[in-house]
C-alpha cells in the first residue's frame, strides 16, 4: 500500500467507512480494523469486525474511542499520535478512551473484545491513518464549498481548514456538522512521510498527566454510591474447609455479611480492611483431599521421561535418520521452565452490580467478551445485559484476559448475594500467587547432528507443556488441524530462523492439575530460550564464535540477520570487557517483530550479575520510539526477573510462593543498562509489548556459558551455583 493513498481492506458484509452525526455538533467516523493485519501486513483480509469511532466535537476536542485496553503499554498515546498526525489534529486537542464493552469492538482476529498479541497498534495502523484522513478530507471538502472554491486549493492544518490564496480559514469545530452530512472519501489520500508531524516523534503520554496527579482510575480506586468491599477465602486446590469461624468473623467491625460461595466463604464489610480482618478470622479448617499430592517437583520428573519419547508431529522436514549417519558429532541438551505467575503490581479487582436489569462490572479487563460471558453465567443473565467500564490497569501480562473471567465470576458470585449492591471483590497478593493462573512449566528436549564443518545436518526437538487453550473456546483458532498441537506450544521451533538441514518436531501435551494461560510473550518464553540456549551450545561444540554460527545460518532470515548485526555492532561484541566479564547473544521473532539482545554478565557470590544489555528491535514503522523504548526495558525487566530468580512451586497441591519476598521480581539496583535501538524500515509496525521478553533469558545464560564453560538448562537460574 502506497503513502500517497490507500484502498481500505475489504469487509465483507460491513462498511469500512461511515460518518454519523450526534446531535447536529459533531463529526463521527467509524472504521472497521482489517483481520490479521499484523500478521499480514500487506496482504487483504476480508471481515474485520472490531470498529472504532473518531468524534471531532463542536469545541474542537477529537476523541478516538477504541476497543483495546490502555495497561501501561503506551497504546493510547501511539493509537492518538496516529490518529492526530492524519487529521492534522493539535496535540493538546486529542483524546483517547476505551470503547464498552459491545460486539462491535470485537478483535478482528477472534469474535471477541481481547486486548493482547502485541496487535493493538500494529493491527491497526493504516485502518486508523485511513479513517482520520477520510475526516480530514471530509472537512476540507466542507470548507472548500462554504468559500466556492475546489478543494485541492484548501490545506488542513492544525485544527484548522485554510485557503491560502484568501487568507480565509475555518476552525475544525465550526464544519464538524456539516462535514458530518458529507459522504465518507472511500479512498482518502495519507500524508506521505516526509510530511508526518507526530508519527516518528517521542511525545509524552497522553496519561501522564492525569497519573502524576492522582487523577487516573484504575480498577482499585473505583467508588460507586453505597460500595461493599469483599475478600474470599478459598481453601488449596487439594483440599477444602470442613469449618470456619463465621461468628468470629461477623464480629469483626465494618463486617457486614459472611456466606459460604462456591469458590470458598466470602466476607463483606465496608472496607477492604475490614474484608481482609474479617477473612483472617474464619480460621478456617482445611482438609486435604485422599488424591492430593500433586507436585511440580514429581511432574518435571514426568515430563523429562515424556521428552525423550515421540509425541506429535508438529513438524517433519527431511531425513533425519541420514542426517545422524553422516554426522560427526551429536549435542544433545535438556531444558527444565518452572510455572511463572503473572504478579502485576495492581492485584486483580472487579466491583460488581447485579440486579434485576442485569449487571453492571467496573474493572481493568484484558477480556472484556469473557468477563461478559462469566458475569452472565453466573448471574443467569444473557451476555448482553453485562455491561463494563474498562478500567485503567496496573499491569497485566496476560492475566487480565483469563478465558473463565475466574476474577469477574468470583466478583458477581459475591454480588449476586448483595443484590443492588456494588461490591468491589479485591485479590490480595498472596490471592493471586497461590491461586491464580500461570505460565505452564515445560520441558525441551534437543538433540543436534554436527557436520563436519561444525554445523547441523539435523535438529529433533521435542516440547512437554500443557496447552493453554484446550477445551476452551478458541481451541479451534489455536490449534492446527493438521497435526492436532497447539500453535504456542512449538512458536519459536516449528519457524526456526536457521538452516539446521533436516528438522523434526515433536510435542506432548500434557494435563495438570494447575490452571494455566498465556503470559507475556507465551510460548516463546520457553522455546525460544531452548533454541537460542542451544544454539550456543552448538556453536560451543563446534569451537565457533555464537555470533558468526547464527549469522552462517540465517541464509533465509534477512530480518533476524538484520537485527542480530545492529546490535552485536552496537554492543561492541569481540572488543575486551573487564575481567570476569563476558557477553551472551540471543535473537527471537516473534509477534511480527524481530529482537535480538546481547547482555553483559560477570558472577557476584556465584550469582550472574547483569551489568548492560543491548537491544535492537526490528518492528517495522516505529510511532512513538519512546514509547517502544519503554516496552523494550520493561519486557527486558520482566524476562530477566523470570530467568534469575521467579518461580512457581507445588508440594502437596499447595503452592510455596506466598508473596513477592518468594517470588522475588528485580529491584531497582539489579537493573542492568539497557539500550535500545532500531532497525530502520518503512514497513507498518509490528508487535512491540511482547518482543523484548524472550531473548534476554537466552542472553543471559549464553553469557554464562562463555564465562563459566556451564550451559543454564534449569530456570530461575537461581536453582544454580556458578564459581
Amino acid at each position: 500500500m502506497s503513502e500517497s493513498s490507500a484502498t481500505p481492506m475489504a469487509t465483507g458484509r460491513r462498511q469500512f467507512l461511515k460518518a454519523t452525526t450526534l446531535a447536529g455538533s459533531a463529526l463521527v467516523v467509524s472504521f472497521t480494523l482489517p483481520g490479521r493485519a499484523f500478521a499480514a501486513q500487506t496482504t487483504a483480509a476480508a471481515g474485520g469486525d472490531l470498529s472504532a469511532l473518531i468524534e471531532i466535537t463542536a469545541d474542537g476536542l477529537v476523541t478516538l474511542t477504541f476497543g483495546k485496553s490502555e495497561m501501561g503499554q503506551g497504546i493510547h498515546t501511539g493509537l492518538a499520535q496516529i490518529m492526530a498526525d492524519e487529521l492534522e489534529a493539535p496535540w493538546a486537542a486529542v483524546r483517547v478512551q476505551h470503547g464498552p464493552a459491545k460486539p462491535a469492538f470485537n478483535d478482528p482476529n477472534f469474535p471477541m473484545m481481547i486486548t493482547g498479541g502485541s496487535m493493538s497498534l500494529s493491527g491497526s495502523f493504516t485502518a486508523l491513518r485511513t479513517a482520520a484522513a477520510a475526516a480530514r478530507e471530509m472537512l476540507v471538502t466542507e470548507a472548500a464549498a462554504r468559500w466556492g472554491v475546489p478543494a485541492s486549493e484548501c490545506l488542513a492544518e492544525q485544527g484548522k481548514v485554510l485557503h491560502a490564496a484568501t487568507h480565509r480559514e475555518y476552525l475544525y469545530g465550526a464544519l464538524v456538522a456539516a462535514a458530518g452530512q458529507r459522504a465518507v472519501p472511500t479512498t482518502p489520500t495519507l500524508k506521505p512521510r516526509s510530511a508526518w508531524r507526530y508519527i516518528g516523534q517521542p511525545l509524552p503520554r497522553v496519561d501522564s498527566a492525569a497519573k502524576s496527579r492522582g487523577q487516573t482510575v484504575y480498577g482499585l480506586d473505583v467508588r460507586r454510591p453505597g460500595q461493599q468491599f469483599a475478600m474470599v477465602a478459598r481453601p488449596p486446590r487439594g483440599g477444602h474447609f470442613s469449618a470456619a469461624h463465621y461468628d468470629a468473623a461477623r464480629a469483626v467491625a465494618g463486617v457486614t455479611a459472611v456466606f459460604d460461595v462456591p469458590q470458598g466463604i466470602a466476607v463483606v464489610g465496608t472496607t477492604t480492611w475490614a474484608a481482609k480482618q474479617g477473612r483472617a478470622a474464619l480460621e478456617p479448617t482445611v482438609v486435604i483431599d485422599q488424591d492430593a499430592g500433586f507436585s511440580t517437583a514429581a511432574l518435571a520428573k514426568t515430563y523429562a521421561e515424556l521428552a525423550r519419547t515421540p509425541g506429535l508431529v508438529a513438524r517433519a522436514d527431511g531425513d533425519l535418520a541420514a542426517a545422524a549417519a553422516k554426522a560427526t558429532q551429536r549435542v544433545e541438551a535438556d531444558y527444565a521452565f518452572p510455572y511463572l505467575a503473572h504478579a502485576p503490581m495492581e492485584p486483580l479487582n472487579c466491583v460488581a452490580l447485579v440486579s434485576k436489569t442485569g449487571v453492571q462490572l467496573w474493572l481493568g479487563t484484558q477480556g472484556q467478551s469473557f468477563d461478559q460471558m462469566a458475569a452472565a453465567r453466573v448471574a443467569g443473565v444473557r451476555p448482553d445485559q453485562v455491561t463494563i467500564e474498562t478500567c485503567m490497569m496496573g499491569g497485566g501480562f496476560g492475566r487480565r484476559a483469563n478465558l473463565f473471567g475466574d476474577n469477574v465470576a468470583l466478583a458477581v458470585e459475591v454480588a449476586k448475594r448483595q443484590p443492588d449492591t456494588p461490591v468491589q471483590l479485591v485479590w490480595s497478593r498472596e490471592d493471586d500467587l497461590m491461586d491464580g493462573y500461570y505460565r505452564p512449566q515445560a520441558h525441551h528436549h534437543v538433540v543436534a547432528h554436527l557436520g563436519a564443518d561444525g554445523f547441523p545436518l539435523g535438529w529433533q526437538h521435542t516440547v512437554v507443556a500443557q496447552p493453554l487453550v484446550t477445551g476452551t473456546m478458541l481451541e479451534s483458532a489455536m490449534l492446527n488441524p493438521k497435526t492436532g498441537v497447539e500453535s504456542t506450544l512449538v512458536e519459536g521451533i516449528t519457524d526456526l530462523p536457521y538452516v539446521v538441514g533436516a528438522l523434526q518436531v515433536h510435542a506432548h501435551q500434557t494435563k495438570a492439575k494447575v490452571p494455566v494461560q498465556w503470559w507475556r510473550s507465551v510460548g516463546h518464553t520457553h522455546t525460544s530460550f531452548a533454541v537460542e540456549c542451544f544454539i550456543d551450545e552448538c556453536a560451543h561444540a563446534a569451537g565457533q564464535d555464537p555470533l558468526a554460527y547464527r549469522l552462517a545460518l540465517m541464509q533465509n532470515a534477512p530480518r533476524e540477520r538484520q537485527t542480530l548485526e545492529l546490535a552485536a555492532a552496537k554492543a561492541g561484541w569481540g572488543s575486551p570487557l573487564p575481567k570476569g566479564r563476558a557477553r551472551g547473544v540471543a535473537v527471537v521473532a516473534s509477534f511480527g517483530s524481530v529482537v535480538a539482545q546481547v547482555a553483559e554478565v560477570s558472577l557476584v557470590d556465584g550469582q550472574p550479575r547483569v551489568h548492560r544489555v543491548v537491544a535492537a528491535i526490528h518492528c517495522g514503522t516505529v510511532v512513538n520510539p519512546q514509547l517502544v523504548e519503554q516496552q523494550v526495558q520493561s519486557a527486558i525487566a520482566y524476562g530477566l526477573s523470570a530467568a534469575l530468580r521467579e518461580e512457581i512451586t507445588l508440594a502437596a497441591d499447595v503452592v510455596e510462593q506466598s508473596n513477592l519476598h518468594a517470588y522475588r521480581s528485580l529491584r531497582l539496583h539489579e537493573m542492568p543498562i539497557i539500550e535500545v535501538h532500531f532497525v530502520p524500515s518503512d514497513a507498518p509496525p509490528t508487535g512491540v509489548g511482547e518482543p523484548g521478553t524472550p531473548p534476554i533469558g537466552p542472553a543471559v545464560a549464553n553469557a554464562l556459558l562463555a564465562l563459566t564453560g556451564k550451559p543454564v538448562r534449569q530456570l530461575p537460574f537461581s536453582r544454580q551455583r556458578w564459581s
